[in-house]
């Protein structure tokens, strides 16, 4: 009778706990997809092709710019610069790319594939395609076009992100550290 009367209690939600609602939380799911899916493939691309989830990204940009320079690989894709740079010096020593100085502006590296690094894109590129058709084997053919769409909007929509971020810490945080913005505006001591 003591295990009925327990099983009855209500648990308090979320909301009533003050905590975040992890199965209602979009960047809880967008994060744990995109790690696992990169995971899962960095690990079979490194044992099937020595190749990692960085290079393979670059692979990616590079077969559809055919040149293509750190900075630039760094803003569509959200990689950090110097991160690209590693990466652009390993592929470089694997001959899968060759460096070069943009035409247009001669301080600018730019990264061409080589023949050896298109081949390696295209093995990969059907295993990549394979996986997604396997990710997106639950939905129909309509309902994966409107995930793309979404996703489309939501990534359009990550400048607005940051500046309601900045906007909320401004209000809410105004003493706090590391806003640039704060930093913009913070006045100068009487000392320096």
């Amino acid at each position: 009778m003591a295990t009925q009367r327990r099983a009855r209690v209500k648990q308090p939600s979320p909301d009533e706990l003050g905590i975040i609602d992890l199965d209602h939380y979009v960047p809880a799911y967008l994060t744990w997809i995109a790690n696992k899916l990169s995971r899962g493939a960095s690990q079979t691309y490194l044992k099937v092709f020595n190749i990692g989830i960085e290079t393979w990204r670059c692979l990616v940009l590079l077969a559809i710019h055919r040149s293509i320079s750190a900075q630039q690989v760094s803003q569509i894709i959200g990689m950090d610069k110097a991160s690209v740079s590693r990466c652009f010096k390993s592929m470089q020593a694997k001959g899968l790319i060759v460096m070069g100085l943009d035409a247009s502006d001669g301080r600018v590296r730019m990264a061409n594939l080589t023949s050896q690094g298109r081949a390696i894109h295209d093995r990969i590129r059907d295993l990549a395609l394979e996986r997604e058709r396997a990710l997106l084997s639950v939905l129909s053919d309509s309902e994966s076009e409107t995930l793309l769409r979404l996703l489309k909007r939501l990534h359009d929509n990550l400048p607005e992100v940051e500046v309601a971020t900045a906007d909320f810490v401004d209000e809410h945080y105004p003493r706090g550290a590391g806003s640039p913005r704060r930093a913009a505006k913070r006045p100068k001591s009487a000392k320096g």
